[in-house]
């Protein structure tokens, strides 16, 4: 069990946080339309695992992100926009399909994206990729990998290898139906993947796709029985509900301005990565990954200029 009030035993290693899964280009409406009516789009960095990744590393942890691009220029822009930011590029498997894209529209509200998928699908499981994982604490990945092949493979025998080396695995459930193949039953390969996690992050809207319409502790509860051993339940401007199985606590959000809800969780999962491997206990780092959210939600942008943990700390008087 996850104690809250202890802190998760790490080996000194030369990596903290390996994260795994989509480098890919958000093409972004200039005015807000909500029927791709618009006749002007501008180009964007996108992709979790870069946001964790390069936030972690801000912060004062190392990270690694890996992922595949086309050779082509939308890829030779996700790579450099990469090295700009001081990260570590090699494990950027460049490969003969088109960089994947996203198309959305500005908009006030939730927004329906368009997703064109090639490159993403085809990062393969090198012994390069494996050195990473060994030289990693923390694997992180989310839905967006494990919902096509052959990329899911790869995945897959991280995850196994993470298991066999007692890595800390952690899993993003943002199940959304348009990134599987048709008439793939994601939902029941994503539970069946939950005994494999350690720590799970679902909003509710993730909770809801996956498992109907229900309170967030009949939620949490499924999520534990399918055997992740915490459940961070996210429940936007009220926080969070957090769950070892034995106590659950409730995180009040630290947020005062919100100027821009993109990367916000990628900014908790980043603080939360950085204070476990920082010595934090589970609880202060669950605090800290609060704290880094909201510090992000007071700015544009899903990666912004983070100062070092210990500042995040003093500014939220954790």
């Amino acid at each position: 069990m996850l104690d809250f009030d202890k802190k998760i035993a790490l080996p000194h290693k030369e990596n903290d946080v390996l994260a795994v899964g989509e480098l890919l280009i958000d093409m972004i409406s200039a005015d807000y339309d909500g029927d791709f009516a618009g006749k002007t789009f501008n180009k964007f960095f996108g992709g979790a695992p870069a946001n964790i990744a390069m936030n972690v590393t801000k912060l004062g942890g190392h990270s690694i992100v890996a992922s595949a691009v086309g050779q082509d220029g939308l890829g030779r822009f996700l790579i450099n926009h990469l090295k700009q930011a001081g990260m570590d590029a090699s494990y950027i498997q460049e490969v003969d399909y088109a960089t994947s894209m996203v198309l959305v529209t500005k908009s006030k509200k939730s927004p329906t994206p368009i997703f064109y998928r090639e490159a993403d699908m085809h990062l393969s499981y090198t012994p390069e990729l494996e050195r990473a994982l060994m030289a990693s604490n923390i694997m992180h990945f989310s839905c967006w990998p494990i919902s096509r092949m052959p990329v899911r493979q790869t995945v897959e025998k991280l995850i196994d290898l993470a298991k066999k080396e007692r890595k800390l695995i952690c899993f993003d459930p943002n199940y959304h139906p348009m990134i599987w193949q048709k008439g793939e039953d994601g939902v029941a390969y994503i539970k069946s993947l939950i005994e494999k996690v350690d720590i799970i992050k679902p909003s509710e809207d993730d909770a809801e796709r996956l498992f109907g319409k229900d309170t967030y502790e009949n939620h949490i509860a499924h999520f534990l029985r399918l055997g992740a051993k915490l459940v961070i339940m996210t429940l936007g401007k009220d926080g969070a509900v957090v769950s070892n199985g034995k106590e659950t606590v409730r995180l009040k959000s630290l947020a005062t301005d919100v100027v821009d809800t993109t990367g916000a969780g990628d900014a908790f999962w980043s603080g939360f990565y950085t204070a476990v491997v920082k010595g934090y206990t589970i609880r202060e780092a669950l605090n800290l990954g609060s704290a880094v959210s909201a510090y992000k939600l007071k700015h544009e942008g899903a990666v912004v200029e983070l100062p070092k943990l210990p500042v995040i700390k003093q500014v939220y008087g954790i």
